[in-house]
């Protein structure tokens, strides 16, 4: 059985970690012969640092299914944006203070500094309108948490990115707080054909190439292990999710997932805070038994 888990409100708990009875759920199910790999938004760089620390070794579809890595870091599989698509709307962006965006390579991501200050200041003068009181510490835990996964490296300008022809642009994600220009930057974006774009959260959206996303990256690993999608089981939380829940044999949602996640999940497990990566692979393993 190869089994698949999201990373941010999946595998990881409120502190941003891998739990230690998540860990030795996945190391039980190692030991069995079954194959854990990672399926996540985050680059490949954020996605080894949690695992290492955890000391857990695995494949891992990262970038929305844009790369597949398998456990020794070779590259199995890559799919980056053609960057003179994107530009375009890139630069659109640079002119709209309400919008920060990340560009993800296959090694880093990079933000402007200016729009990480023009966010910070965002964050400290929040209308009513905008963002309710009571949901503002919410929304700054939120964007603390995105700051916290992604260890970004800071550009004047990036054009020293998309100028550099060795640079190859996996991911580019938008955030704000401003839903209309969100839904701007989405249509934009979403007028440049061959593009997916996908969510993890209301106030962004994460763009690839069509051809990447986290079911296609999945099944790249079921086919490099000879395993079927019937015998691929997978666990998420968020729209991001949703490819590989549409090709998986078996589909577990967290108890903290989107609701279209779990109107279409096979069972629906304990939440990230509660360790439910450890419960949905005892389940796993029971049924897999019978």
């Amino acid at each position: 059985m190869l089994i698949a888990l999201d990373m941010d409100g999946t595998l990881l708990n409120g502190q941003g970690e891998i739990s230690p009875e998540n860990k030795e759920a996945i190391l039980h199910a190692q030991s069995l012969g079954h194959i854990v790999i990672i399926a996540t938004g985050r680059a490949y760089m954020d996605a080894e640092r949690q695992l290492r620390l955890a000391d857990l070794e695995c494949p891992v579809v990262s970038l929305n299914g844009a790369v597949v890595t398998l456990h020794d870091r070779t590259v199995a599989a890559s799919t980056p944006l053609n960057k003179e698509d994107v530009i375009p709307a890139l630069r659109w962006m640079n002119g709209i203070q309400d919008l920060y965006y990340e560009v993800y390579t296959q090694d880093n991501v990079y933000v402007e500094l200016d729009k990480r200050v023009q966010l910070e200041k965002k964050l400290t003068s929040l209308k009513e309108d905008e963002v309710p009181e009571e949901s503002r510490w919410l929304v700054k835990a939120m964007i603390k948490q995105q700051f916290r996964q992604a260890a970004v490296t800071y550009v004047e300008s990036m054009e020293e990115i998309w100028s550099d022809a060795d640079q190859r642009i996996y991911k580019t994600l938008v955030f704000s707080l401003n839903r209309e220009q969100l839904k701007e930057a989405s249509a934009r974006f979403a007028a440049i054909p061959g593009l997916i774009i996908t969510a993890s959260h209301i106030s962004n959206i994460e763009i690839n190439h069509e051809e990447a996303n986290k079911g296609a990256g999945v099944k790249k690993l079921a086919d490099h292990y000879g395993i079927p999608v019937r015998q691929v089981a997978v666990m998420g939380d968020s729209y991001n999710d949703l490819p590989m829940f549409e090709m998986a044999g078996y589909k577990i949602a967290m108890e903290n997932a989107a609701q279209v996640l779990k109107e279409t999940a096979d069972f629906i497990t304990l939440s990230n805070i509660e360790h439910g990566v450890a419960a949905g692979i005892r389940h796993l393993l029971d049924k897999n038994k019978g």
